[in-house]
């Protein structure tokens, strides 16, 4: 029974640490794209960026809530490596008015939904993230050209615990 115990407590601290070596804020920076690929897997996409560099994207959208980016430099050797779903990331980063399409997949990939609304001529993505712990939901509102013209968050009401006494 104890070598039973001790052998599953081996396989859960085995798997947490591949868990931990597979997160890409784990990555450090200067290593190589084979080494990068080698310790994360393959990208869930990739961007060229300017200068000759390559953004390795990995989302766990539309399920899950994180998107790293892994920015590789002209040389392929990690120079940065960033977290990119939190307010504070948001209001630094999206341009309204000056992204396009591509820089928002550049930074977001994928959303994990498209829709529409009456009171916007347009898309509005989405994304899922969590705030202290809480589903929250990023909306981005793409004009008809491409264009990003406003972004807002907001909880993720399909998480909501019902209310005591409603069904």
């Amino acid at each position: 029974m104890k070598k039973r115990l001790f052998l599953a407590a081996a396989a859960l601290a085995a798997g947490l640490l591949a868990g931990c070596a597979s997160e890409p804020t784990r990555l450090p920076l200067g290593v190589s794209r084979a080494e990068a690929l080698q310790r994360l897997g393959a990208p869930t996409a990739t961007y060229p960026l300017a200068g000759g560099g390559e953004r390795l994207q990995y989302s766990r959208q539309p399920a899950g809530f994180d998107v790293n980016n892994v920015d590789l430099d002209a040389t392929g050797r990690v120079v940065a490596v960033s977290s990119v779903m939190s307010d504070a990331w948001f209001d630094r980063e999206i341009r309204v008015d000056a992204w396009r399409v591509p820089d928002v997949l550049r930074t977001f990939g994928p959303p994990e939904q498209v829709t529409r609304v009456f009171s916007f001529q347009g898309d509005v993505w989405q994304w899922r993230y969590l705030q202290l712990n809480s589903p929250r939901l990023l909306f981005i509102y793409i004009d008809p050209q491409g264009v990003v013209r406003r972004y807002h968050t907001g909880d993720d009401l399909r998480f909501v615990p019902p209310s005591p006494g409603r069904n």
